[in-house]
């Protein structure tokens, strides 16, 4: 385990500051939750408190893009895309204004404030809206290099930061290239396709798949919008079989997004790992990951179910096949 999600975000953001003069930060009156903090030290000049008024920050954020500043807008992940979804909607991505939108505390990580706090759809609204990048970054270091691909990039961009502790998985020889997968471990079998904490349960799934002869790709998607269609459409013609997982409701997140992929370029089976459509509740983080079916061994299950429905369908279709000679 490494610092914190939100620790290596708040430290990138002070050190983004120093060689960038453009670069400012608004709150909503979180910013030790947020670690917007961090550069709030070193720079109170360039930072902005607004108290709890999310959209007029949004809106303020937008303001300061028109005038060439690059705005860095943090609360939490729900309070960025319900409460002031309609500034973002309409005031950032609507004239594509260079601003960015760190949404802490994603997925079930504020585990103990409950559904109201939890947040399980901030991918389907925020890939939804045209014009907006949308990434999932899936430990400290990965965090870190999303807050400068995010500055250096032109435009809206929304960035998911878990609040605990993460395994730290990235390699130094990962680059963090907005819309371009990580491959984490290659396999003939069945694709898994994780993003953010779940990076670190589909590594362990195939860890366990391999003990039982089965030979698992973990492709990380950090980019959810936009996706990485060459990679998808690669392991779909590699294995046939895939996984997604991710700290989401499986409508609208990143299943739903690479669903849309095999549907437009390659047919192939997929099975979904994520929350299945419904608010959790408050309790100790672990406890609800392994409620809501977050785990290794979800993964395992859904991979088994994926290689059991690629046999029959591979089978139907040589059926089909054999049918189609035999008329001929």
């Amino acid at each position: 385990m490494g610092i914190t999600m939100r620790e290596a975000y708040g430290r990138a953001l002070a050190s983004l500051g120093e060689r960038d003069e453009r670069v400012v930060v608004l709150d909503a009156d979180v910013s030790k939750s947020t670690r917007s903090v961090v550069f709030l030290e070193r720079f109170p000049e360039r930072f902005f408190n607004v108290g709890i008024a999310e959209g007029n920050m949004m809106n303020i954020a937008g303001g300061l893009a028109s005038c060439g500043k690059i705005p860095f807008v943090n609360t939490f992940s729900f309070l960025l895309t319900l409460r002031a979804g309609e500034q973002l909607r309409t005031g950032v991505a609507y004239p594509r204004l260079n601003v960015k939108v760190a949404g802490a505390y994603i997925g079930l990580s504020d585990s103990f404030d409950g559904a109201t706090h939890q947040d399980v759809m901030d991918i389907a609204v925020t890939r939804a809206m045209p014009n907006m990048t949308v990434l999932s970054l899936s430990d400290h270091v990965m965090a870190a290099r999303a807050v400068r691909a995010a500055a250096e990039f032109d435009g809206p961009v929304y960035l998911r930061l878990h609040r605990n502790e993460t395994p730290d998985l990235s390699r130094e020889e990962d680059p963090f290239t907005i819309g371009k997968a990580v491959l984490h471990r290659d396999g003939s079998d069945v694709t898994l396709i994780p993003t953010g904490i779940m990076v670190g349960k589909a590594l362990e799934a195939a860890d366990l798949l391999a003990k039982e002869g089965i030979s698992a790709a973990v492709l990380e998607i950090h980019t959810i919008k936009p996706i990485d269609v060459e990679a998808i459409v690669k392991y779909a013609d590699q294995t046939g079989a895939l996984v997604t997982a991710e700290e989401h409701n499986i409508l609208g997140g990143l299943g739903g997004a690479v669903a849309e992929v095999l549907g437009e370029h390659r047919p192939a089976v997929l099975e979904r790992v994520g929350v299945a459509d419904t608010f959790a509740e408050s309790g100790a983080y672990d406890a609800l990951l392994k409620k809501y079916g977050l785990t290794a061994e979800a993964i395992v299950a859904a991979a088994r179910k994926a290689l059991a429905r690629r046999l029959t369908w591979r089978s139907r279709r040589r059926g089909a096949h054999e049918g189609r000679k035999r008329c001929i």
